[in-house]
């Protein structure tokens, strides 16, 4: 596939890649030696280095459970018509009711096609070598975060009042297993090396992981899921990624999860102002800031400007942020503001006649569809 190249400068991506490798030495290292002396470290049972929860892959017993458990799954709609469900897709109603048939023609496409050596041959013939390593580099990121929410929602699950909410939280731990197998078998489809999480990534993902209580909505739903929807948004358009407007549609829901749990179980106000918990937020957010010049090499590749990709998201979980009612340290315009200068302090240091640019007013999204969903998510941010 033809992509507009855009230059990035080689000394910014030398230092780019310089601190993160010392970084995440100094970090694996640091966290190693406090887990055994079991004053904490890395709280996540995760192996980033090969893209797998600690056990391994267990793939026969995701076979035998997980796929068995989707395939089985029962609408209450189609069993129980008297009560007030309405969860059954109009394609559901007509399937029969075999098991083998119970997924959506959609999904069973999209099944079908990623098992199929076709699939590999399409990537082959639509981009090159380096241009399908530019892809798994910025995937992969999220493959890890969906890792990560995976655990943050099960823990969440603990965490939230009333059915309802369980029942949202149940679905959304079943939906980041499904993200997660899925979008990991769409990325090894590649066929290139899958990166094990940066500094930044892993930084980010483990202070989400250890936040407490319901801050880890603010970590997981809002920055997490937002980076994510964003991700989804800028890449599902290209050929082969198209199953990603389904991860789309499913992070939008994730996202509105605080504002809607929140508008009928509000936080007190200590809870919610508190120095200590805005400080917190604030500290989760910075780590995500970095993977933009961590990736802006790979972006580039893709004719995205990195810049504008990290305005436009930060455009739309600040939107986030205030509808779920999670306040930083920081009012909304000093933050956001601040946020661009120093987008464009880094264009200026890096970028050869740089001129000021308001990189959130961005939109990177590029189908119609998806642009629509986040509209309805994001008002008018």
């Amino acid at each position: 596939m033809r992509f507009e190249q855009l230059p990035v400068s080689e000394r910014a991506t030398r230092i780019n890649r310089g601190l993160e490798e010392a970084t995440n030495r100094f970090l694996r290292t640091y966290d190693r030696v406090l887990g055994l002396a079991h004053l904490g470290g890395r709280k996540a049972p995760y192996d980033d280095e090969h893209y797998e929860f600690v056990g391994g892959a267990s793939d026969t017993l995701r076979r035998k459970v997980y796929d068995k458990s989707l395939r089985l799954l029962w609408k209450a709609e189609k069993n129980a018509p008297y009560l007030s469900f309405k969860d059954a897709s109009e394609v559901e109603k007509s399937l029969v009711a075999s098991a083998e048939k119970s997924l959506s023609r959609e999904e069973s496409e999209v099944r079908a096609q990623l098992t199929l050596p076709e699939f590999k041959a399409r990537l082959d013939a639509e981009y090159t070598p380096r241009q399908k390593q530019a892809i798994v580099n910025i995937l992969t990121p999220i493959g890890h975060g969906e890792a990560y929410a995976w655990l943050v929602s099960a823990e969440l699950l603990g965490s939230v009042k009333s059915t309802g909410a369980r029942a949202a939280l149940t679905m959304q731990v079943l939906e980041e297993a499904k993200h997660f197998v899925v979008l990991r078998e769409l990325i090894q489809a590649f066929d290139v090396p899958v990166p094990r999480q940066s500094a930044w990534e892993y930084l980010f993902l483990e202070r989400v992981l250890k936040a407490d209580g319901l801050e880890k909505f603010f970590g997981m739903n809002i920055l997490v899921e937002g980076i994510a929807l964003s991700l989804f948004g800028v890449l599902g358009h290209l050929p082969g990624l198209e199953m990603l407007a389904l991860f789309h549609l499913d992070e939008a829901r994730h996202t509105g999860l605080p504002t809607n749990y929140f508008s009928e179980f509000p936080m007190g106000p200590w809870e919610k102002h508190n120095p200590r918990a805005r400080l917190a937020r604030l500290n989760m957010l910075l780590p995500a800031l970095a993977l933009i010049p961590h990736l802006e090499e790979d972006f580039a590749e893709l004719g995205i400007d990195a810049l504008e990709f990290g305005g436009s998201t930060l455009r739309k979980v600040a939107a986030l942020v205030e509808k779920s009612g999670y306040p930083l340290p920081l009012p909304r315009p000093l933050l956001m503001g601040a946020l661009n200068e120093l987008f464009n302090l880094y264009g200026r240091a890096t970028r050869t006649g740089h001129h000021h640019v308001d990189y959130l007013a961005a939109e990177v999204t590029r189908d119609p569809a998806q642009l629509e969903v986040e509209r309805e998510l994001f008002g008018a941010a």
